[in-house]
């Protein structure tokens, strides 16, 4: 039995309201990514391979560096995440997951940028950004015992990764995906234009 190469090269667009975004694959196997979506533009872009019917996206953003740990220390008393930007709006949108084993606890930040959470001990801390959500940015591991945290917000943050976002070919030719951390609606389809 012979696999059939299905090509994938040209531009796909998806639209919803005042959602747009649209992918340019082209035939030297690399892919340029853009979204628009009010005042949050994200853009990407890299390598893609076909297998079978699925489009296997490798994007040139490194996936969980969306924040940076400036500063850390141990203070005994609960935890703090303060992130910084000079965009102050920006660092009201950061969800942190506290994990101790598998079940997380949730904090979001306030609006200067600021999680406290007065819990005895974590294992694990990650941050996703909610406007540019994309794979989770480990804050603290198992090995660190701080409990204070600065952390700045980097450049990266308007990439996506698409880490674990794989695009399947569907039967009239349009890309669909699953829901998944970046855009989590069903019914995703980009068009051939």
């Amino acid at each position: 039995y012979i696999m059939l190469q299905i090509p994938v090269e040209g531009e796909y667009f998806f639209r919803k309201t005042e959602m747009v975004a649209g992918f340019n694959f082209s035939a030297d196997g690399t892919f340029q990514f853009f979204f628009s979506y009010g005042a949050v533009d994200r853009s990407a872009n890299g390598t893609f391979t076909v297998e079978g019917n699925l489009v296997k996206l490798t994007s040139n953003k490194e996936a969980g560096k969306d924040f940076t740990v400036t500063e850390q220390s141990k203070t005994g008393s609960g935890y703090t995440i303060q992130f910084s930007h000079p965009n102050a709006y920006l660092c009201e949108n950061i969800r942190c997951l506290f994990f101790t084993g598998e079940t997380p606890a949730e904090a979001y930040t306030d609006r200067n940028g600021k999680v406290q959470v007065d819990l005895a001990s974590y294992d694990r801390i990650y941050a996703q950004h909610l406007l540019y959500p994309d794979i989770v940015t480990l804050i603290k591991d198992t090995g660190n015992d701080n409990d204070h945290f600065i952390c700045s917000l980097n450049p990266s943050l308007e990439q996506l990764s698409f880490k674990g976002i794989d695009l399947t070919i569907e039967d009239d030719g349009t890309l669909s995906w699953l829901p998944n951390y970046f855009l989590a609606m069903p019914d995703v389809k980009f068009v051939k234009a």
